[in-house]
């Protein structure tokens, strides 16, 4: 196998307009690559280091490779896979979201091999008869035929005129930096061919698209803030150990595939293992954890990580690591909300389930505490309500 076709070999669920023309491409010459990002929150999570690893494989390889921050299309809303528009940002919180992202990235990403850049240096800059250009060279009928939008429209809501601008900045992107190749998640096909469509019409060039596959959370719904179900990047090392120790069995080989980079042919035969019966799950996993952990905390923090979950959970030895002060009319979902990103993350974790007291599930988040309760957040959050 050439190192070409090592490249497209993993973290790869399709190539458009085909695998054989960018490998030829590839063998041909160095590519420009990019993926955005759109800072729509402070934190990063495994979902995204899906692509994070993917930049760094064509990185490895000599590849001029942009790490993008959507500076400028975050201020319109991705609407791929939302049933309801996004709420505007402020410029404000797109500068405190990004502030740390770098950081964040840094633990996968190699940023002496990729450069960063910020679509709205070029988008905020765009007059109205850029944009008129721009949009000269995609017929409306093609936007609102986008499937999302047709579910949204039958069900009688919303589709805001601004959503369907996303699609022509984010192609403006590939324009903007005459790339080869844009990579992103199955769920930004549509734009990516946008941004194809027209690099083709305005720079007359080939652009590629490598679409990477979904990551499932830990609940198996694809991980992403709204659902609540991500592993932040910014989790201690305690806690990212303990959710990915949460997630579905059936999720332990493609974790291993797509967020890890132990050799295929080392996870092809825990794969064989694991349908012979010679390995357990809960094995498999903890070497799935600490891999993960060892990979974004370091070394030393996934070993301390494993001793506290084999400690804690494995031998029935929790340690409360928080004393919650009573106050009176204190609810479940007042204590929820601090290990939460927001208070409505918290009502949906309580729902479905995720929230315990006294090793009892508790659905309704205005359920009162009272002192001596003990509550069990997730898998690895436990809370003494103390006077």
């Amino acid at each position: 196998m050439s190192e070409e076709e090592k490249i497209l070999e993993r973290r790869v669920a399709k190539v458009l307009p085909s695998k054989k023309g960018l490998l030829e491409l590839m063998s041909k010459k160095k590519l420009k690559v990019y993926q955005g990002f759109d800072p729509t929150a402070t934190q990063l999570h495994l979902g995204h280091t899906v692509g994070f690893r993917k930049l760094m494989d064509f990185a490895d390889a000599g590849h001029e490779v942009i790490f993008l921050f959507g500076t400028g299309t975050v201020l319109v809303g991705d609407p791929s896979e939302r049933e309801t528009g996004r709420k505007l940002i402020t410029q404000k919180e797109i500068d405190e979201n990004i502030k740390t992202w770098k950081d964040q990235a840094s633990t996968i990403v190699d940023f002496s091999k990729v450069k960063i850049q910020k679509n709205g240096d070029w988008l905020n800059d765009l007059k109205l008869k850029d944009l008129v250009s721009i949009a000269s060279n995609v017929s409306a009928v093609q936007l609102f035929k986008r499937e999302m939008f047709q579910r949204r429209i039958k069900k009688g809501d919303t589709v805001w005129y601004h959503e369907t601008m996303y699609p022509l900045l984010q192609g403006y992107d590939s324009v903007a930096m005459d790339v080869d190749l844009e990579i992103g998640g199955t769920d930004q096909e549509f734009n990516m061919l946008i941004g194809r469509e027209l690099q083709k019409k305005m720079n007359n060039r080939e652009k590629y698209v490598l679409e990477t596959p979904m990551i499932p959370g830990t609940d198996g719904r694809t991980m992403s803030k709204t659902s609540g179900n991500t592993i932040p990047l910014t989790d201690a090392p305690n806690d990212m150990y303990a959710k990915i120790m949460s997630v579905n069995d059936d999720l332990i080989i493609t974790y291993m595939e797509l967020l890890t980079d132990i050799p295929s042919e080392n996870v092809h035969q825990y794969k064989t293992q694991l349908k012979n019966g010679d390995i357990e799950h809960i094995q498999l996993k903890k070497i799935l954890a600490h891999t993960i952990v060892s990979d974004i905390k370091g070394q030393n923090e996934a070993d301390n990580a494993q001793g506290y979950f084999e400690k804690t959970f494995q031998r029935g030895e929790p340690e409360y690591k928080k004393n919650w002060k009573y106050k009176e009319d204190t609810t479940l979902v007042d204590i929820s909300a601090d290990f939460m990103d927001s208070r409505s993350q918290a009502k949906r974790v309580i729902a479905q389930g995720g929230v315990s007291i006294n090793g009892k599930v508790e659905k309704d988040p205005t359920k009162r505490v009272n002192i001596d309760d003990k509550v069990k957040i997730g898998s690895h959050n436990f809370i003494k309500v103390v006077k």
